[in-house]
């Protein structure tokens, strides 16, 4: 029977790769913030369950989704499995769905945690900039990789589990505190 269900299962996943991705974000992220939880210190009963429900709502829903249109359009763009055309997704995405992307983060999950759209704003204008500067040293390599050697079929899988570590980080960014982030920042401007 389970044999069956499995078969059945990887059948069904691979004839739909959005549902794939899905399946895939809505395990990752919510480990992804349980682990960044774990490494800051967070006791197994205090963990904030919450919190890893809406990274699942919000990884299963939003990323997988996105992502999959994203890496459909960018190989229509660019069919060719080259270096070349993976630097060029790679330099597009960077300029066009990352930005986007890390603001969706930020005022989604702020939305999500019932915080005002000021709020939410807020957050997007604290955090995005560094989230991005982080970003951008680390995913141009990953997608290159991911264009240029991973089969398209398996692309969204790839970058989800690259994403795990990614998400450590997007959770850690998330969970900081305004008030201490715009502290650090006028310190390193000054």
């Amino acid at each position: 029977m389970v044999p069956v269900l499995l078969n059945r299962a990887r059948l069904f996943l691979n004839q739909y790769p959005v549902a794939r991705g899905m399946v895939t974000y809505s395990l990752l992220w919510p480990t992804g913030c349980l682990i960044q939880q774990s490494v800051t210190g967070t006791h197994w009963r205090d963990l904030d369950w919450m919190k890893c429900f809406r990274f699942f709502v919000y990884g299963g829903f939003i990323v997988a989704p996105s992502l999959y249109c994203w890496i459909r359009l960018a190989s229509m763009m660019w069919p060719a499995q080259t270096l070349r055309s993976a630097i060029a997704k790679a330099l597009t995405e960077q300029v066009s769905y990352t930005p986007l992307a890390m603001t969706c983060f930020y005022f989604g999950m702020s939305l999500l945690e019932s915080k005002t759209v000021d709020e939410s704003i807020a957050e997007v204008k604290a955090k995005v900039p560094p989230t991005y500067k982080v970003a951008i040293c680390i995913w141009p390599l990953l997608q290159t990789f991911n264009f240029s050697v991973v089969p398209e079929k398996n692309r969204v899988p790839f970058v989800s589990m690259c994403s795990l570590l990614w998400t450590i980080f997007l959770a850690y960014m998330k969970q900081l505190e305004l008030e201490k982030l715009q502290k650090s920042k006028s310190i390193i401007s000054k």
